[in-house]
């Protein structure tokens, strides 16, 4: 199941690029600083852990040459102006993925860093090659295609956000433990823990995608499940009339998967205080902030909103479906991590209790378990990880602290590996407490808060 269409003659092209780059990567002087690529979304957006790293590392490591990989079909690194980003596809790309020390990837070596790649990989035997996701695992399954089993196999290391999320990739995955690094999600270093909203009026819908919808006709479409679901929810009279008498303004963000079906959403009947937005015209890292909570199904960017102890509504019309078609990892009925609903009644419901005064998570006591820090210092614990830290010359001669932002420093070496690397005991918060306040441990969480259940009303 191919993500991108190729055409009849790239895998040769492909190869040619591949083999004049391999050769180019051998004659070529070493580089002054440690090469470093990064990439996510497909090389289509400037999103998620990839980017919240990649803006870490050309701020804060200036003794590492940093790169950006991303879709020439897009025009988001000139209008962002990103620097030293580099086009995927093209000769430079096979050139400086040969020659790198280090990669960072939030999806597929094979769409994030180099296309085409996987029939190659065996080839490159220098990189140091790390997969940070593009969000917590928790409720899908991993669905592993064909050419993604050599990549994998080649990763050196995949990132976890805690010990929960390792347990996931160690005995679900079957990933092995040396391979598995506990640093925390890069992300959630743009996030306040523990701050959500005085009043909750912007409310962020975001369903996820069925993969077993790929393929369809438009109005094959319209007949499933989540197009009838999703539309029904927001026509919805009782909610209707929710939305106009409270004044909340309610943004559909589309997946990207949905792009084709987006003029049929655009099509309905709306209103000013409901808008439905493509992938392209948001900025999903800027919108979990923006909002004041969520409605979903199984979306990963419910995680963000439990981070910051956000109301989460969890629409899961199609349980059964999911759970047998694909599989979750969370236990949908005992775990979840916010209000559950099955109807669109009950979604209404929970609608009128949240936007009535309950502008906080009830759940927010599970976070402990699910985020191994609350610190905000992700990216440079990732960073230090796998790179190493920054040299003791660089740091002592200015470098960039949070809050005190000074130009890069130029020169420095390359960073040696550190099997020693700081990593803090982390110190999350409970709800309503301030960081230094304590810990909340294991256990803490297992019961709801009185008079809250895991399930809708």
């Amino acid at each position: 199941m191919g993500l991108k269409k190729i055409k009849w003659y790239e895998p040769a092209l492909v190869a040619l690029k591949v083999a004049a780059a391999r050769m180019a990567a051998k004659v070529l002087p070493p580089s002054g600083k440690p090469i470093v690529l990064v990439g996510g979304n497909l090389g289509e957006k400037y999103e998620d852990n990839a980017s919240v790293f990649h803006t870490y590392l050309r701020r804060e490591r200036p003794d590492l040459k940093t790169y950006w990989m991303y879709d020439p079909n897009t025009d988001y690194v000139k209008n962002e102006s990103i620097t030293d980003a580099v086009p995927l596809g093209s000769f430079r790309n096979y050139l400086l993925f040969f020659r790198a020390d280090y990669t960072f990837h939030g999806h597929s070596i094979l769409y994030d860093l180099a296309p085409g790649i996987d029939k190659h990989i065996h080839h490159n035997k220098k990189t140091v090659m790390t997969h940070i996701s593009h969000g917590i695992e928790g409720f899908k399954k991993i669905l592993i295609q064909p050419e993604d089993v050599a990549l994998l196999r080649r990763t050196d290391y995949f990132n976890c956000a805690s010990e929960y999320e390792r347990d996931i990739k160690l005995n679900g995955w079957k990933f092995p433990g040396e391979k598995l690094i506990t640093t925390g999600m890069a992300r959630f270093d743009r996030l306040e823990p523990d701050s959500p909203a005085p009043e909750v009026k912007n409310i962020l819908v975001m369903m996820t995608w069925r993969e077993w919808l790929f393929g369809l006709s438009d109005e094959e479409f319209m007949e499933s499940d989540l197009f009838r679901r999703t539309v029904g929810l927001l026509e919805d009279p009782g909610i209707r009339r929710l939305i106009e008498e409270r004044r909340l303004n309610v943004k559909v963000a589309l997946h990207p998967f949905m792009k084709r079906f987006e003029p049929i959403f655009r099509s309905l009947p709306g209103s000013g205080q409901v808008r439905f937005v493509s992938f392209d015209e948001i900025s999903v890292k800027d919108q979990v902030i923006e909002a004041d909570m969520l409605l979903t199904d199984y979306s990963s960017v419910s995680w963000d909103f439990l981070y910051q102890n956000k109301p989460i509504i969890f629409y899961m019309f199609d349980q059964k479906t999911i759970e047998e078609k694909r599989g979750t990892y969370l236990d949908l009925d005992g775990d979840l991590y916010g209000y559950k609903a099955k109807t669109a009644e009950e979604v209404r419901d929970l609608l009128d209790r949240i936007t009535a005064g309950a502008n906080t998570n009830p759940w927010y006591p599970k976070a402990s378990y699910y985020f191994g820090y609350f610190d905000n210092e992700n990216c440079r614990r990732l960073a230090d990880k796998v790179i190493g830290p920054i040299p003791a010359m660089q740091k002592s001669e200015g470098r960039l602290l949070r809050g005190d932002r000074h130009k890069p420093v130029c020169g420095a070496g390359p960073a040696p590996w550190s099997g020693t690397a700081y990593d803090p005991e982390p110190l999350p918060p409970a709800a309503g407490q301030k960081k230094s306040e304590g810990r909340l441990l294991r256990g803490a969480y297992s019961e709801p808060p009185t008079g809250v259940r895991s399930d809708a009303e």
